[in-house]
């Protein structure tokens, strides 16, 4: 499932919904809390970050493995922070390495991005088009 979102005030927090809402129907709980966390963080991102255009949030479900990737048009690659503890930003990715099972980025040519992450579930639903576990 995806949907696409402005890079305005407010597209976190739809993104967000968004994706509790796929979790709800596909009977996700166990590691909710962390993917839509992490949601928050990338999609975050791609509102501060982008330089145009709006963004993309992507859910996906194989082998009980919960996928959640956030496209957008921006340039650069995304890296995990050294924030000190006066810092009061740059703590995101390190937010998605700690609860994420894994986390990446794909680059898009000519621009562009996929911000990914991962997560494994005790149980899943079933969504359509995925086959149970």
């Amino acid at each position: 499932m995806a949907q696409r979102f402005p890079r305005a005030d407010g597209a976190v927090s739809e993104a967000r919904s968004f994706l509790g809402g796929v979790l709800e129907e596909w009977a996700i709980s166990d590691r909710s809390d962390d993917a839509v966390l992490c949601l928050s963080e990338l999609a975050t991102n791609a509102v501060r970050h982008a330089a145009r255009g709006d963004f993309v949030v992507e859910v996906s479900l194989d082998d009980c493995r919960l996928r959640v990737e956030v496209h957008d048009a921006g340039a650069g690659t995304p890296r995990l922070g050294r924030p000190s503890e006066d810092d009061t930003d740059g703590r995101g990715l390190l937010i998605v390495w700690s609860l994420a099972d894994g986390w990446g980025v794909e680059p898009h040519h000519p621009c562009g991005k996929t911000v990914w992450t991962e997560f494994k579930t005790q149980g899943c639903g079933t969504p359509i088009g995925v086959i149970p576990c």
